[in-house]
């Protein structure tokens, strides 16, 4: 028999049904209710909850020199405001009028160019309206002015009892200022993205990837939740830019364009056995007068190069073997027709050159003499001579990182249909193309080819950028890269080599030269089209050259000088040149060691006028001279106490006395002191000092012995 009760188990479950049906049926009615009578007040509570995702953007990476020092990097700045409801509601607001005023004085000791009163006139504006976002200082403040102000009074106390808040944004900044500035690039308004230069070539490392937090969102108040994915900052960029040598080529382009009020100066600096770039200056002279940087020249501009290019064209026809150095050209009186067009020296109207050897033809830059060497041996094979030129790798693309560069262009010669004639060919376009013109050529690629004839040969790929870095890890490398392995036979690069010193020594090129080490190289002088492409706009426009390395017997250094100018005067050695040799002897200075005992000869003057004031640190600079000195008195520079007193010379003998110094309250004797002693020995007393000329102290406007005051001044004039 069954134990299941059917009469009183049905009934119960029939109930739960009917119960479970009710409730079904309540559900429905309300979510038809919700969804037609409710509908547009749900979605106005909807749009008031929500849930989603935010990116979180990565801190931007470093661009570095190639010794680490930045020249690129994303610091913090700060907009800072005031809640003067906060203040009120927090009870603090009771603090406001005894703290006011001195806010506003340490607001205008921070912030000058606004006044105490002005600060306070606007703050108390922004109490009155009670806002909750009023602005203490209009302009972004970076994080050490943010410091300043946050510890002011009042501002100092947690956010919602002061009031104080602030704005936090990342910001491009360049702690060398302009220095190489289109080279390292800039970035939009905001970092928005990259504008140009190696910050816009390598944005994807530089800018890192975005990382991304769960937000929620409730009745217009932000809840930052949950990290989902952390952002990745950017990569650090190593460039093989050199700050110091940067730094001297610019000096140098700049002195020279306002001295010869030229229109555009462009300077690189290329490390011979790896390519690196060194310096790159581009410098534009602007409707103000003043030279700034605003186009990279130095990879962008296709022009044509002129007498620079000579070089190219000799060691193309010495390398096919068709001449040698003891080959002779006749230039006559310096104008020589050629196809119904007269090719002119610089010197025509002196007379010309007349009889030349091959190397005299670059030693004098004779358009004639190159132009009549080429086109004896190649006017028949035109594509011979340019197959040659390409060889030289001067045409390569360089691959340079830099939106905008451009390889050269140099065109070929074609034959017709029936492959009798050139296409595209006249009888003057290989005369004047081994000169320099019908060609448009970067002045990087000029200057990649004069490197290469420095290397002995080996063309080295120009190369900007040499890591990446990350937390000062390596992370990638980028190796110098060889573009060609020989861009003529050693024989003929040696020849090349000695050709090019000679330019310098003998030649046109003498004002690039150093009296202290060798230099080779070539100047170039050529008229260019003006923007609009043509020669002939009234004023001749001039693109002045010198290409060449340093020192020539051992080169470390390969260098490419362009100046822009209108009219003349124009040369291409004595402007171009000028600047060559400043950045050489600068470059050279920097890591030149000399020993004194080098300096000493028979006419040396031994004795050296040293001096009154701290005599420790004369006898110590005299000691390491090899200059014994009288002294009556023990002490050591070293140890950082200064003994003070005057030096006597007799009988070839320096003797440092020590004097006895005046009370503290009282002005010391510097008379016969440097000035760097002089203000030390004052301004330690508390007393400002205010100097005029230089060399000796020779008079002091507080007498000896004076009894200071408060505040006082003393003038010296240094003679």
């Amino acid at each position: 028999m069954s134990k299941f009760d059917y009469k009183k188990i049905m009934p119960r479950y029939v109930g739960f049904a009917v119960v479970m049906a009710i409730i079904a049926l309540i559900v429905i009615m309300r979510t038809l209710y919700i969804m037609t009578a409710q509908h547009e007040y749900w979605t106005e509570v909807a749009s008031k909850l929500s849930t989603d995702s935010l990116p979180v953007a990565p801190t931007r990476g470093n661009i570095l020199s190639c010794d680490g020092q930045l020249m690129a990097s994303t610091l913090p700045e700060y907009k800072i405001y005031m809640d003067f409801k906060a203040l009120k509601e927090s009870k603090t607001d009771t603090l406001w009028p005894v703290k006011v005023d001195s806010i506003c004085m340490m607001l205008h000791e921070i912030f000058p160019e606004r006044s105490a009163q002005a600060f306070k006139d606007s703050l108390e504006k922004g109490r009155t309206k009670l806002a909750r976002h009023y602005p203490i200082w209009k302009r972004r403040i970076n994080y050490n002015t943010f410091l300043q102000v946050k510890d002011l009074p009042i501002f100092k106390l947690k956010p919602y009892k002061s009031g104080f808040h602030f704005e936090r944004n990342n910001a491009r900044q360049k702690p060398y200022g302009s220095l190489a500035s289109r080279t390292i690039g800039d970035m939009y308004a905001g970092q928005e993205g990259a504008r140009f230069g190696l910050e816009l070539s390598f944005d994807t490392l530089l800018h890192g990837k975005n990382g991304y937090i769960h937000r929620r969102k409730v009745l217009n108040s932000p809840n930052l939740g949950i990290m989902l994915t952390p952002a990745e900052d950017g990569k650090d960029i190593v460039t093989t830019i050199d700050v110091g040598m940067q730094d001297l080529a610019e000096r140098a382009v700049i002195d020279e364009l306002k001295l010869i009020n030229g229109n555009v100066g462009v300077a690189i600096v290329m490390e011979v056995a790896t390519g690196d770039i060194k310096a790159i200056v581009n410098m534009e002279k602007c409707g103000d007068g003043e030279y700034r940087e605003r186009k990279n020249h130095a990879v962008n501009d296709l022009r044509e190069p002129g007498s620079v290019f000579k070089t190219a064209s000799l060691l193309v026809a010495l390398d096919d073997g068709v001449v040698d150095t003891t080959y002779r050209v006749e230039t006559g009186s310096g104008v020589w027709p050629m196809y119904g067009r007269e090719m002119k020296d610089h010197n025509w109207r002196k007379g010309g050159y007349g009889n030349l050897t091959l190397p005299q033809t670059l030693h004098f830059s004779s358009n004639i003499g190159v132009s009549r060497i080429i086109d004896e041996f190649y006017h028949k094979t035109p594509e011979k001579f340019v197959e040659g030129i390409y060889r030289t790798g001067i045409a390569d693309d360089l691959h340079i990182p830099i939106k905008g560069a451009t390889p050269a262009r140099i065109r070929k010669p074609k034959k017709d249909k029936r492959g009798k004639d050139y296409a595209n060919w006249s009888k003057t376009a290989l005369a004047w193309m081994s000169i320099g013109y019908e060609t448009q050529i970067p002045p990087i690629s000029t200057l990649t080819f004069y490197n290469a004839i420095a290397n002995n040969g080996k063309m080295m790929r120009p190369r900007l950028v040499k890591q990446v870095q990350q937390d000062g890890v390596v992370v990638q490398e980028f190796p110098p890269v060889v573009q060609r392995e020989q861009i003529a036979k050693p024989q003929t690069i040696k020849i090349m080599q000695t050709i090019l010193e000679q330019v310098v020594s003998r030649g046109l090129g003498k004002k690039a030269g150093s009296k202290t080490f060798k230099v080779a190289g070539k100047t170039g002088t050529a008229q260019i089209a003006d923007e609009h492409g043509g020669y002939h706009s009234g004023i001749t426009r001039y693109l002045l050259s010198f290409a060449g390395y340093f020192p020539a017997d051992a080169p470390r250094y390969s260098c490419i000088v362009c100046i822009q100018k209108d009219g003349l005067p124009a040369s291409g050695g004595g402007m171009s040149g000028v600047v060559f040799h400043h950045i050489a002897e600068g470059i050279m200075a920097q890591s030149l060691k000399l020993d004194v005992k080098d300096a000493r000869d028979s006419t040396s003057i031994l004795i050296p006028d040293v001096k009154d004031g701290n005599i420790t640190a004369a006898d110590y600079v005299l000691k390491h001279l090899g200059i014994k000195a009288r002294t009556d008195w023990n002490g050591s520079y070293t140890d950082g106490n200064p003994i003070w007193g005057k030096a006597t010379i007799s009988n070839k003998l320096i003797s440092l006395n020590q004097q006895k110094q005046p009370a503290r309250d009282e002005i010391p004797d510097v008379i016969g002191m440097g000035a760097r002693d002089a203000v030390f020995r004052i301004e330690s007393l508390g007393v400002r000092v205010r100097l005029q000329g230089r060399g000796k102290v020779t008079k002091q406007s507080l007498e000896p012995g004076h009894k200071i005051k408060k505040g006082e001044v003393c003038m010296l004039l240094l003679e």
